[in-house]
């Protein structure tokens, strides 16, 4: 009787505990929801980006520029499910900003169209960074939106001073002399012609 009697309370001692583990997993579970819900909520509503060109010459460039277009198009497509579908889209931002930057048309292939382009890639993969992080910083996560959209607009006013520099007309002479500052070994010859005042030794 002894036996049946301590059997019995371990076994109600042994579901009591496993009701306890369960009470505690199901209230660890709905805190986790919860968190991640908020989560998703400040990166939904952060995530704004300058889709729309802010300028003319930016705005033609998607003409010939497929990857340029292709990348603004993509940022105006906002993720609406989940978190999940904002590390997707952040992947394929990442994706697209390289792209950019292994096919620049020739009159944007410069010095400070690519830094642009290089600073942009490196804050669309900060982004991306943020989002597939275990404990996603969501504050950062909107901090990093408002940072990709003060790059674009540094390209594409970039993209529009080129563009101006372009129209300026230019005076007599002044493209060859910017070749010659280009290319210095072109505006010094090697081998120069004696001077006719040089005085010639017997």
């Amino acid at each position: 009787m002894k036996h049946q009697f301590w059997f019995l309370f371990v076994v109600v001692l042994f579901l009591s505990s496993c009701n306890d583990d369960n009470k505690l997993r199901m209230e660890a579970q709905k805190k986790e929801a919860q968190k991640n819900e908020i989560i998703f909520i400040n990166i939904n509503k952060g995530w704004v980006f300058q889709s729309a060109p802010i300028n003319a010459v930016a705005e033609n460039s998607m003409s010939f520029w497929p990857q340029w277009r292709t990348f603004m198009d993509e940022l105006s497509q906002k993720p609406k499910s989940s978190i999940s579908a904002f590390q997707k889209k952040s992947k394929v931002l990442t994706k697209k900003a390289l792209e950019l930057k292994d096919n620049i048309p020739g009159q944007y292939n410069n010095p400070a169209i690519k830094s642009r382009i290089s600073i942009l890639i490196t804050n669309v993969s900060l982004l991306d960074m943020y989002l597939h992080l275990t404990q996603i910083p969501h504050k950062k996560v909107v901090k990093q939106v408002a940072e990709i959209n003060l790059e674009l607009i540094a390209l594409q006013r970039e993209m529009d001073k080129i563009d101006v520099k372009s129209k300026i007309p230019v005076e007599a002479g002044e493209s060859e002399m910017l070749q010659m500052i280009r290319d210095t070994a072109r505006a010094i010859p090697s081998s120069m012609p004696p001077s006719q005042n040089t005085p010639r030794v017997e």
